[in-house]
């Protein structure tokens, strides 16, 4: 059994943010060597997710907006309090909620060397929290 870990940092654009990892997951897995196994692809940070869809611009769209109608920013949250063990007032509730929603990982099978995904399936990274640098894991486990 090999195991190869990771990662990468990008720099998210907007408050809500779609951005597609696809190749990355794939370049990671063909050259790491292992042929058969399972890839695991994780986010270091609780507003944001893994989410697997196809990538269609209104599909985007639609994702944020059915994201927003079920967490609106607007909303009262018992999190939108001084926090002292950050120093500053926690106003990203909606954005820990939208992850819950979504997930923080996906994994794939790897079969020939290859990601095993569905024909439409793309992987992305989502943002529910505004302009930041983030970190995404990629593990892949196998022979």
């Amino acid at each position: 059994m090999k195991m190869k870990l990771d990662s990468f940092e990008l720099r998210t654009k907007n408050e809500f943010d779609m951005i597609n990892i696809t190749e990355r997951v794939h370049k990671f897995v063909e050259e790491s060597g292992i042929e058969e196994g399972m890839v695991y692809v994780m986010t270091a940070h609780t507003t944001t997710s893994i989410i697997v869809n196809e990538s269609l611009p209104c599909l985007e769209t639609d994702i944020e907006e059915k994201l927003e109608e079920m967490v609106p920013k607007d909303a009262q949250y018992a999190h939108n309090h001084f926090l002292p063990s950050y120093g500053a007032t926690g106003g990203n509730c909606p954005g820990h909620l939208k992850s819950m929603l979504c997930n923080y990982f996906a994994y794939f099978p790897v079969k020939d060397g290859k990601v095993v995904r569905g024909r439409a399936q793309e992987i992305y990274f989502a943002e529910f929290d505004g302009i930041q640098d983030r970190t995404v894991y990629m593990q892949v486990v196998g022979e």
